[in-house]
């Protein structure tokens, strides 16, 4: 089978990697065709994965608009060659049109409900939509819901061990088990003009400097990961680490408080208490929360304010063993993402016909997997 893998965004490097080598291990012609984005390429190299480059950056929604369509344009030429029997993606705008264009199946994977404009260009041509359970909506032709979320694919105990090393490289001291010896605080601030944030509100976190300097006074060590510029005064706080060690940091942590859901959910499902700051609400955080306990979200006038308090109790007065306990009750009952990415486009690919380009079979209905 000929699997054709697109990545648009850092996090679908993530998703994919161990998918991708279980695919090949089985004897598959698996490849990956990526849009240049954030650290795309780094993470690529990093994980020792083979690419395509076809499209560059993007610095506004316009110019987003005109990189997706050269991207879209450029996998179309590259599908024409490789003759794929399953075109997989995250999002799948472009998957789900080009498998059309060249009689490929489409497995498309998302998790983002208020990504409405994406979602309405990639669904209805998709041949398979795989949402977690979480997810609020529907989704056209065949629906299938997994109980897992997307982190769970690459941070999946069976498919991440955290390494303590790590920390000393960066210059973190540790105790002999490998403990950091000071409180670690990791604060996530994104940028919004990703396909996904379009209609998305903004910044949850609104002065930085502040939020450095409360955290500080406890004795914790703020480590910023953001995807723009710092103030000054403050700009020696980003953390420079390699991309894909990024999730040994969010393990060690004694909390993570940040505007990217991603990463709030690597670190609740990593056991680490999260703070996602933001008027923006996704159903897979909401489960997070209010079913496993394992996130904390501030999302009103006041989240700024709310967040630093919360996050400055943490640090004075709890421990991580109750979020050890959650994260067990949560990984009992959900499932490694990873496998469920393999299963999905293995099934499609047996349902492949490249010159068969029709629309999706509505006898297909909707499903959702076994454990």
């Amino acid at each position: 089978m000929n699997v054709a893998v697109t990545i648009q965004h850092p996090a679908h490097v993530h998703f994919f990697r161990n998918a991708i080598g279980g695919l090949a291990a089985a004897g598959h012609d698996v490849r990956i065709f990526a849009r240049r984005a954030e650290i795309v390429a780094d993470l690529l190299e990093a994980y020792e994965l083979p690419y395509e480059m076809l499209a560059g950056t993007a610095d506004s929604l316009p110019s987003l608009a005109v990189t997706q369509a050269t991207y879209e344009a450029r996998l179309l030429a590259r599908m024409r060659r490789f003759e794929p029997d399953v075109i997989t993606a995250i999002g799948g705008v472009a998957a789900a049109h080009v498998a059309r264009a060249v009689g490929a199946r489409s497995v498309v994977f998302y998790d983002t409900e208020d990504a409405t404009l994406s979602n309405a260009l990639a669904f209805p041509l998709a041949h398979r939509v795989c949402t977690p359970e979480s997810y609020r909506g529907e989704a056209s032709g065949h629906h299938v819901r997994y109980p897992g979320y997307h982190e769970l694919a690459y941070i999946h105990p069976d498919r991440f061990a955290p390494d303590p090393s790590i920390l000393e490289e960066i210059g973190i001291e540790t105790d002999e088990d490998g403990t950091p010896i000071q409180r670690l605080v990791v604060l996530r601030l994104v940028a919004w003009n990703a396909a996904h944030d379009v209609g998305a509100t903004g910044s949850g976190i609104e002065d930085i400097g502040n939020a450095v300097a409360r955290l500080e006074a406890t004795g914790a060590r703020v480590l910023i990961t953001a995807e723009g510029s710092l103030p000054a005064a403050i700009d020696d706080r980003q953390v420079s680490v390699p991309p894909h060690w990024v999730h040994h940091l969010l393990y060690y942590a004694d909390v993570f408080i940040g505007e990217s859901p991603t990463m709030a959910t690597e670190a609740a499902v990593l056991g680490t208490p999260a703070l996602y700051v933001s008027a923006r609400r996704l159903g897979y955080v909401d489960e997070l929360e209010q079913t496993y306990g394992l996130i904390a979200t501030f999302s009103d006038v006041n989240r700024h304010e709310n967040a630093l308090r919360r996050a400055i109790s943490i640090l004075e007065r709890e421990d991580r063993t109750e979020w050890q306990v959650r994260r067990e009750v949560l990984l009992s009952e959900k499932v490694d993402t990873t496998d469920v990415i393999v299963r999905e486009v293995t099934a499609e690919g047996e349902h492949a016909t490249r010159r068969s380009p029709g629309p999706p079979d509505p006898g297909e209905g909707r499903v959702t997997t076994e454990r």
